[in-house]
């Protein structure tokens, strides 16, 4: 009997896997025209599966969020979660799919830390990867994982991805802190 409900659940996970897409400025379309006050911009980036991504910085921070279309992704929660300190995400994303579905996407950020400065008074950045889940439901952070206190952070992140994001309630559940919690989780939890 447990050999008969093994099997299933094996070849299902087999059929998880991982794409990648860009959301570098010159793979994506700029909307509108930079802020002449800040240089905050925003830009929609395509995704997998008919899915966007809009990556909006303002003010030395950025959002992303994920949707059929921008006006969509505007509306997701993840469009409205923000780090508090100075941050920046990384031009690739990792869309983990079931088969042809994706569900969830991983990105590493980069959050700076005001109390580890460099030789010229500039705060150090601190690596987070951010595990985010996708329609169907809302769309939202599900796990935080350091990515220097944790040598397996990508291994990390695709196991919560694989195992959260799907049943992931954005308006009842708390983001979850997989692994070491190192300084970049902290940072990312400043509130």
């Amino acid at each position: 009997m447990l050999l008969a409900c093994a099997g299933p659940d094996r070849a299902g996970a087999q059929s998880l896997g991982s794409t990648y897409t860009s959301t570098a400025p010159k793979d994506c379309r700029q909307v509108g025209k930079p802020s002449e006050l800040d240089g905050s911009t925003t830009r929609v980036c395509p995704g997998k599966a008919g899915f966007v991504v809009l990556i909006d910085e303002d003010d030395l921070r950025e959002i992303v969020s994920v949707g059929r279309t921008r006006r969509a992704a505007a509306e997701e929660p993840a469009a409205k979660t923000w780090f508090h300190p100075f941050n920046s995400s990384e031009a690739t994303i990792e869309w983990r799919a079931d088969g042809a579905k994706p569900f969830a996407i991983i990105q590493r950020w980069h959050i700076a830390d005001g109390a580890d400065l460099d030789k010229r008074g500039r705060p150090n950045t601190k690596a987070l990867l951010v595990v985010t889940r996708l329609p169907p439901g809302p769309v939202c952070h599900v796990a935080y994982v350091d990515a220097l206190a944790n040598p397996n952070a990508n291994a990390l992140a695709r196991q919560a991805a694989d195992d959260f994001a799907r049943s992931f309630r954005c308006d009842k559940d708390e983001v979850k802190v997989i692994g070491a919690s190192g300084r970049a989780v902290e940072l990312a939890t400043i509130r």
